[in-house]
């Protein structure tokens, strides 16, 4: 089969095509042919050496596609069953997976399965975000770093649905544009990204009568980490569920007693999967989103697997919006 891996880190053109062996399922386990491949910033970061990963290293943690064979003791799926997964699977930019019967995710009915790639890591995440790492309720002013991103207009659509007022970041138009169509109240612009960090405070409080948000999604990290710290109102959250532009430094703690007894938190979601009843209770809440209408799934971007290099600087250059998927 088709591969894509990496025999050392560093930019996007370490990726290479390689002819391998077809996985084989052990027990438990379920051979599926690939349909969709997620693109998300984890890849990148494993493969640049920001995440240390062993080589020769493939991506990817999130697919969609059909189930070709089971191993020992899976009575599900079956052989012909469509299935998505996310963060269990290592390995996904391939034309054959193996995925874990009890980590599989079974595709609604009525999505295809491209559009259902766009679904389960993201989807999880803004689970995550509003039912976990945040409990977002009506009322609450939120503020989100990258609004036009796969993420963010996952999350946006569901803040709104939810009763949030949805303040968004973004640098074009386009952009705008998108970001309002799927719910926010209010776009901030920017040219720079840098600039946000002394731009975004004073903008926030602006359009929110001086007092800030309730609380901050940020995945961009580095570059707006200090303007999203002075967004927040007083006990306002930080949730910090990325890092786009680069690591946040070191910091002092003191800094959170100062500006209003904030809370800060670094969530990953695989400590919001773990547990198999969890998993399918989120997986549950986010397949109904999109059966119930909440979310209108936007894949913003496709390119055939070979060219996953070219679809990692894209997503690296900001150049995407929406999700990026590889296609087989």
């Amino acid at each position: 089969m088709r591969a894509i891996e990496a025999a050392t880190s560093g930019g996007p053109e370490v990726l290479e095509q390689v002819e391998v062996p077809d996985p084989v399922p052990g027990p438990g386990q379920l051979l599926v042919r690939t349909e969709a491949i997620g693109l998300n910033f984890i890849d990148t970061y494993q493969r640049s050496g920001t995440y240390q990963v062993e080589h020769p290293f493939r991506p990817g943690g999130e697919g969609t596609g059909t189930v070709v064979a089971v191993g020992d003791g899976v009575d599900s799926p079956a052989v012909g069953d469509a299935v998505a997964w996310a963060v269990s699977v290592t390995g996904s930019y391939a034309e054959l997976v193996v995925v874990d019967a009890d980590h599989a995710l079974p595709v609604p009915d009525g999505l295809d399965l491209r559009t259902a790639a766009a679904l389960p890591l993201q989807g999880l995440t803004v689970s995550m975000l509003v039912d976990g790492a945040f409990h977002l309720r009506e009322g609450h002013d939120v503020l989100l770093t990258a609004g036009a991103g796969g993420v963010g207009l996952l999350l946006t659509q569901v803040a709104a649905h939810l009763g949030a007022r949805v303040l968004t970041t973004t640098s074009t138009d386009e952009k705008e544009r998108l970001s309002r169509e799927a719910g926010a109240a209010e776009v901030i612009r920017y040219d720079r990204m840098d600039d946000l960090a002394t731009e975004l405070p004073a903008a926030v409080r602006e359009l929110t009568g001086g007092a800030g948000v309730h609380v901050v999604y940020d995945g961009v990290g580095r570059a707006t980490f200090d303007g999203s710290l002075g967004s927040l109102r007083r006990r306002g959250t930080l949730v910090l569920f990325g890092a786009a532009s680069g690591p946040v430094p070191p910091f002092d703690p003191q800094r959170l007693n100062r500006a209003g007894s904030l809370f800060l938190t670094r969530p990953t979601m695989m400590h919001y999967i773990a547990d198999v009843d969890e998993r399918a209770r989120r997986w549950q809440q986010v397949s109904g989103w999109v059966t119930d209408g909440v979310v209108d799934l936007r894949v913003g971007a496709t390119f055939p697997l070979v060219d996953a290099a070219a679809a990692h600087t894209a997503l690296e250059g900001r150049q995407t919006t929406g999700k990026v998927l590889l296609l087989p």
